[in-house]
């Protein structure tokens, strides 16, 4: 894998960036494409974009490497989103990392919302997310539900851009999900991704734990930062990997109970993050899920 990866910097290292922002890409050339757009529209601060191309044999090679502001990692197999986002490790010239997905549109001055909440909180023990808007609802408290198309033939860009002054929402506990931001030295300390969630299902999950293991507790979701979702026009195509049993079996509790109860999930935001015991219930209920997924 290692001699097959390739990774281009064309920003300069002179030029101070507020945000070094990944986005990894397998195959979806058109939503990269808008996703880019985005970017370029509607960001107020300085961006330094990295791409993860996988495979890119629809064009999303070729068309990387004639973008000149788009740095690139690129690798011929897919090596799945916990490879890919550590491989841009070197490339990075920013204070902070962004991850995003390739199926977002970032709306008006998402980053400058970021921006202002990481001055205001003037230290790096943290993650923020920006609100996610997509069209139907899952079930994510997390999510502002609002339908402006479920792919990009359908997409009312115009319409959404218009309106997104007037979105609105609290906000909220329980940052896991892109597009996230943490700070450099947080990052590295928690050694990036983990590998053994490869291709990367509850990888995001893990990452919020292992920086809760450090001791963050500010996991907070900005209730004026948003991006349009088509929802999950990559993972959709993916074989997933059994990610719930490897958290459990890594950390002793689930994913969901962790998110849910731990740091909140959707909870209106507060200024501490209420500690809470975990249930005997769900102690119970983890121990017998941890030994299930060890007998199979």
């Amino acid at each position: 894998m290692i001699n097959s990866i390739d990774k281009v910097l064309k920003s300069s290292t002179e030029k101070q960036y507020n945000f070094s922002v990944l986005i990894p890409t397998w195959n979806n050339i058109n939503y990269l494409k808008l996703c880019i757009e985005g970017l370029k529209k509607n960001s107020t601060t300085n961006l330094q974009l990295i791409i993860i191309i996988n495979e890119g044999e629809d064009g999303t090679l070729k068309w990387v490497m004639e973008q000149e502001e788009l740095n690139y990692v690129y690798s011929p197999k897919n090596i799945g989103i916990c490879y890919a986002l550590n491989a841009c490790r070197s490339l990075i010239l920013s204070d902070y990392v962004v991850y995003m997905n390739d199926d977002m549109y970032p709306l008006h001055n998402w980053d400058g919302k970021l921006n202002d909440e990481i001055i205001k909180y003037g230290k790096k023990d943290f993650m923020f997310s920006s609100t996610m808007i997509e069209p139907f609802n899952t079930g994510n408290p997390c999510v502002l539900v609002k339908d402006y198309g479920r792919d990009i033939e359908t997409f009312k860009k115009e319409e959404i851009e218009k309106d997104s002054s007037t979105f609105s929402r609290s906000d909220w506990w329980g940052s896991t999900w892109p597009p996230n931001v943490m700070h450099i030295d947080v990052w590295d300390l928690a050694g990036g991704m983990s590998i053994e969630y490869t291709p990367g299902f509850s990888s995001d999950p893990d990452l919020s734990m292992k920086f809760y293991q450090m001791g963050v507790r500010e996991f907070k979701g900005l209730g004026n930062s948003f991006v349009y979702h088509f929802g999950c026009k990559s993972t959709g195509r993916v074989k997933s990997n059994k990610g719930t049993d490897t958290f459990l079996m890594k950390w002793g509790i689930s994913s969901r109970i962790f998110t849910n109860e731990v740091i909140k999930r959707g909870k209106e935001y507060q200024e501490d993050l209420p500690s809470k015991e975990i249930s005997l219930s769900n102690k119970i209920r983890n121990k017998i899920k941890k030994l299930r997924v060890a007998l199979k």
